[in-house]
């Protein structure tokens, strides 16, 4: 994933839980004020479309990455009411209630909400707007498979077969929001019943017995340890998106006819991320035209290229390899907010005690 200078008065504020780098000086109408965008590491934006933003409003943007979803949404917590930034991009429906229950965010409503689907608008009182959705599944190193000659698992409980040891790497659902997503996946996959009886926790006993191995994040997850990156790690299955071969196609030189890696459908989980308005910002105005422009098709058609997300708003289209590369599950293993909400707290601390015991 690309990443983006961070302004050093940010840098500062992140160590120091002190204020955002905005200047105060800005006109009421945002015009002249420096913003800062508190994100996750993946966050990205092509820069002619951000010098476009800041040409057209008069607003600077400074990016701070504040490390993967969940180290970003703990930052914004504990700095409410003095925050980090301006605006925050990158708390996901597996988080969301985290957020609102802090109350980090100021209510705002753009016009562009109207061109998005209703199945993404997961907060009723508008105070984390819908940005973009992917999918969490497994991925597979398809070349891995042919060289071991051993034909590619096709569902969750395949993962826990003898053939497949030593093959899985994921991310730390208490860390890392793509890991909390496949955790809540497994949920719906396996019930949520009494351990003893069955359940999700005895599957992640088989996946624990079977070798599985947990990173902190994604990119330690991707980028170091699976095979089919260009980190070419050990392992042939990794927890990442749907639409990461498109990723691998554009990386690989010369370009392949067919994606090197490929999903398991059946595994797959709907991640929707979110921008909202800090609570605190000196620059509201501001910080309210940069979700805007995070909703215009613009930045939505950006996106994809960008951060490997599919746009919410109805019409954008999409890149060319998206079309021909990207795998779309046709069912996904959801969970309503409500009852993340409710239990996603006790199925980390239950995950912990039976994966990393």
């Amino acid at each position: 994933m690309k990443r983006w200078t961070i302004c050093a008065a940010a840098l500062v504020a992140l160590t120091g839980l002190a204020t955002a780098c905005s200047s105060s000086a800005a006109a009421k109408d945002g015009r002249g004020a420096t913003i800062t965008l508190l994100t996750h590491d993946s966050f990205a934006v092509s820069k002619p479309v951000l010098a476009e933003f800041e040409k057209q409003s008069g607003i600077t943007v400074k990016v701070l990455h504040a490390g993967d979803a969940g180290k970003m949404v703990n930052q914004a917590i504990l700095t409410k009411g003095k925050p980090l930034g301006d605006v925050l991009f990158g708390v996901d429906n597996t988080l969301l209630t985290r957020a609102l229950r802090a109350g980090i965010f100021d209510p705002y409503k753009p016009a562009a909400l109207a061109n998005v689907p209703v199945t993404y608008q997961i907060d009723n009182q508008d105070r984390a707007v819908p940005i973009d959705y992917g999918h969490v599944c497994v991925n597979y190193d398809k070349a891995w498979y042919a060289d071991h000659h051993i034909t590619p698992p096709t569902s969750l409980q395949d993962l826990t077969k003898p053939q497949y040891k030593d093959q899985l790497v994921v991310e730390d659902p208490s860390t890392s929001s793509t890991g909390l997503a496949f955790l809540i996946a497994t949920v719906a996959a396996n019930g949520d019943g009494d351990p003893k009886v069955g359940g999700w926790q005895p599957y992640w006993q088989r996946l624990r017995a079977n070798g599985v191995k947990v990173d902190a994040g994604w990119d330690q997850a991707y980028d170091t340890d699976f095979s089919g990156s260009a980190g070419k790690g050990p392992r042939p299955l990794v927890v990442s998106y749907a639409s990461s071969p498109p990723a691998e196609v554009l990386a690989a030189k010369p370009t392949p006819t067919v994606a090197p890696t490929g999903v398991l459908l059946d595994t797959c989980f709907r991640q929707v991320e979110l921008a909202g308005v800090l609570k605190g910002t000196r620059h509201p105005k501001a910080a309210r035209a940069f979700v805007d422009f995070m909703l215009s098709k613009r930045f939505q058609a950006d996106m994809p290229l960008e951060m490997y997300v599919y746009p919410v708003v109805a019409g954008v289209p999409l890149p060319s390899v998206f079309e021909k590369f990207s795998e779309i599950p046709t069912q996904s293993l959801d969970v309503a907010p409500a009852r993340i909400a409710q239990d996603r707290d006790r199925w980390i601390q239950e995950w912990t005690s039976t994966v990393l015991r």
